[in-house]
């Protein structure tokens, strides 16, 4: 997998931005807020999500524009490919000149991975952030996976609704029947995907912070639902404990008004040394955990479609010792990367790839 060109327009700060990166390690650089981490958003945007940052569509474009741009060439399952994106109030598309729809499409063409400082939320946060995460994750290698993801939201969101509703209009008894089997349907689905691909991700995972860390220690990645199931590679089973854990907890969310259980509660256990990395992981082991899973992402993406995703290094660097960023480049090399940093001097013994200076959404020759 290797971008080509990159081509911008009236997106977030940038006018007209134009880069042909080699195949290597580029690194863009220049003082903070100037556009830096916006090109690396741009590049993302290429492989159908939405943006790493959490914005809006809306907010990728320039404040002053219409609409933005991105077009890209690239080479991918051994051809040159094109890109298209338009964003307004949301993105339109084009692969190889024919409209895309939907967008996420493009993961099957356009791999990428990206890590940036706030990913260390993978570790430090609550559950929401890892199961947001794992979702991401698998619906990159299977992107009908985030229609599953929206079936179960709209079923929760339905039972939720009857659950508020239900103490006034008895009638309502009957509905909840039908949205708990919706739940449990699409729940069970999405509990064995995860479980799958959360074994294949913790064996990769191992072996990176192996790598990474200086020190004798052990990750232990696992999957943690909040609803037991012994057997999560049947579906069926699941499918069965999902229902009557429904059943069994209706009083108790009729009182809250909301679903106490089923896969939106899930987790994803992350320990070192058979300790919770967020409770008692040091910053550094917190980092590190949180690059091997970024890491071991990528090495599930390239398993999948036998492409090396491009790797996306959002200020990553400067916050890791030489030892660290040493088995990364090592790690990485021979694939195509975009590093960003503030300072030149702390990456100038990396790589004699290509550098670009970044000033006020500006490329400075």
């Amino acid at each position: 997998m290797k971008l080509d060109s990159l081509n911008l327009l009236n997106y977030r700060n940038i006018s007209s931005l134009k880069i042909n990166p080699c195949s290597e390690i580029n690194i863009i650089y220049g003082e903070n807020a100037q556009g830096k981490t916006n090109i690396l958003e741009a590049i993302w945007m290429l492989s159908g999500s939405k943006s790493f940052r959490g914005a809006k569509d809306c907010e990728l474009v320039k404040f002053d524009a219409e609409k933005s741009e991105i077009d890209a060439e690239f080479t991918a399952q051994g051809r040159e490919q094109t890109i298209n994106l338009y964003i307004e109030t949301n993105r339109t598309g084009m692969l190889n000149g024919a409209d895309l729809s939907p967008i996420s499409g493009l993961s099957e063409n356009f791999q990428a991975i990206v890590f940036s400082p706030n990913h260390l939320t993978l570790i430090t946060d609550g559950p929401q952030a890892r199961r947001k995460f794992i979702d991401n994750a698998i619906s990159q290698i299977m992107p009908r996976y985030s229609a599953v993801i929206r079936e179960y939201n709209r079923a929760l969101k339905q039972r939720n609704a009857v659950l508020r509703d239900i103490r006034w209009h008895s009638d309502l008894l009957d509905m909840i029947d039908v949205f708990e089997d919706r739940i449990s349907h699409y729940g069970a689905k999405i509990m064995r995907l995860r479980d799958k691909y959360i074994n294949k991700l913790s064996g990769y995972a191992e072996e990176i912070y192996d790598g990474i860390s200086s020190m004798a220690e052990k990750i232990c990645i696992k999957y943690s639902p909040q609803t037991i199931c012994e057997n999560l590679s049947s579906e069926n089973d699941i499918y069965i404990k999902l229902k009557e854990s429904f059943k069994n907890s209706r009083d108790e969310d009729i009182n809250n008004g909301t679903t106490s259980v089923g896969p939106h509660r899930d987790d994803i256990s992350i320990d070192i040394n058979e300790l919770s990395a967020r409770i008692y992981g040091s910053q550094g082991q917190q980092r590190s955990a949180a690059i091997a899973l970024k890491l071991a992402e990528a090495s599930i993406i390239k398993e999948a479609f036998g492409e090396q995703p491009i790797a996306l290094l959002d200020d990553v660097m400067s916050e890791l010792d030489e030892n660290r960023q040493d088995y990364i480049l090592n790690h990485i090399k021979n694939w195509q990367v975009f590093i960003t940093c503030c300072d030149l001097s702390q990456v100038l013994r990396m790589s004699d790839g290509n550098r670009y200076k970044i000033s006020d959404g500006h490329l400075i020759d």
